[in-house]
């Protein structure tokens, strides 16, 4: 201890100011550490995230349906209070839904009291929401055969209509349902598989694979369209995502690129239909964007990733840089402790993001 003792500076001010560095170097260590557990251990969204709250709030509300339930069993008062309740919340089916009515009339219309013929003054009118499950057909093609008597050699037949899949059983309808079953519901093509195999329809999972190569093979034409439309906006959006990959003869899997490109000026009153196609690319190299969008010109909003600066060496484009991302940084430093440069900083942002609010 006496020999560290001798090694400080005798001057006040230098001491002073090799404590002020020390305890700066100290701090930033701590952020630096925060951050990291954060980051490892901590949610990674500043809130949480939309579908795992709704998965909450389901769970509760099923609880809170099945308790209303078992009280209203023993207090038919309390029934009575919420089916009126329900029906004042319920809102209207739409108009456009099929309407199969059905009466339900009294067995005879002879007065009980005198006899005499009732007349009708009414009616009540009740609508429920009724579900047809999904339910298989097969479509038959036939195509005669016509040979004439007096030449032999002669057979005359309709050619068969184009079929999506040659040789296969599906129509465009079941490709199409199929896809938006694995697309847009995340249905797994072995569930939808299992779904097929409870009607009776055996196919395979492989099979249902063919279907959606072959769909996507011919829909090529409708996403160069779609990025066409889109590299002609005055505005879009671009963000990349990691994606697995099969990569045969290596038994794993290798990572990927998918990148969107997205338009929706609906927040502004904007004309122009709102938008998104997505490119695989093997890597995040920064020649890929540069060739998704040949051709653009306007304002591509991005996140901080450097591969975009090339498209902003093109005078025809200019970056805008997302506000969320830049608030998360503040955002971080305000959580790990006083800050007030970032605190301020957040409250500036949420200022903008009222006024944006007001205006849409």
């Amino acid at each position: 201890m006496a020999s560290l003792s001798t090694e400080l500076p005798r001057d006040p001010e230098t001491l002073q100011a090799m404590l002020i560095a020390r305890d700066a170097e100290i701090e930033r260590l701590r952020q630096i550490i925060k951050e990291l557990q954060r980051h490892r251990f901590g949610r990674r969204a500043e809130s949480l995230p939309e579908d795992q709250l709704l998965l909450a709030l389901e769970e509760a509300e099923q609880v809170e349906a099945a308790g209303f339930a078992a009280s209203e069993e023993k207090a038919p008062a309390e029934k009575a209070g919420r089916v009126a309740k329900r029906r004042a919340n319920r809102g209207a089916l739409p108009a456009h839904l099929p309407r199969i009515e059905t009466v339900v009339d009294i067995e005879s219309d002879i007065c009980p009291c005198c006899s005499a013929k009732l007349h009708r003054i009414g009616e009540d009118v009740a609508e429920r929401l009724d579900m047809v499950p999904a339910q298989f057909r097969v479509l038959v093609v036939r195509r005669p055969k016509y040979a004439c008597r007096s030449c032999a050699d002669v057979v005359v037949q309709a050619p068969a209509p184009a079929r999506l899949i040659e040789g296969g059983l599906p129509t465009e309808a079941t490709v199409a349902h199929v896809l938006v079953s694995k697309y847009a519901d995340h249905l797994p093509l072995y569930r939808q598989a299992q779904i097929y195999g409870r009607q009776g329809i055996a196919l395979d999972r492989s099979t249902l694979a063919d279907w959606i190569g072959r769909a996507a093979f011919l829909l090529r034409p409708v996403h160069e369209r779609l990025l066409a439309v889109l590299r002609s906006s005055p505005k879009l959006f671009a963000d990349e995502t990691t994606a697995p990959v099969l990569d045969p003869g290596r038994g794993r899997t290798k990572t990927g690129q998918l990148f969107a490109y997205a338009r929706d000026d609906r927040p502004w009153g904007g004309a122009d239909p709102p938008a998104v196609a997505y490119v695989y690319a093997p890597d995040r190299k920064g020649e890929r964007p540069v060739a998704h969008l040949d051709g653009f010109s306007g304002i591509l909003q991005v996140d901080g990733y450097g591969g975009y600066k090339k498209l902003a060496g093109r005078n025809a484009v200019n970056l805008a840089f997302c506000w969320a991302h830049v608030r998360r940084r503040f955002y971080e430093l305000a959580q790990a402790g006083p800050a007030p440069i970032a605190s301020e900083a957040l409250q500036r942002i949420a200022e903008l993001y009222h006024v944006e609010t007001a205006i849409r």
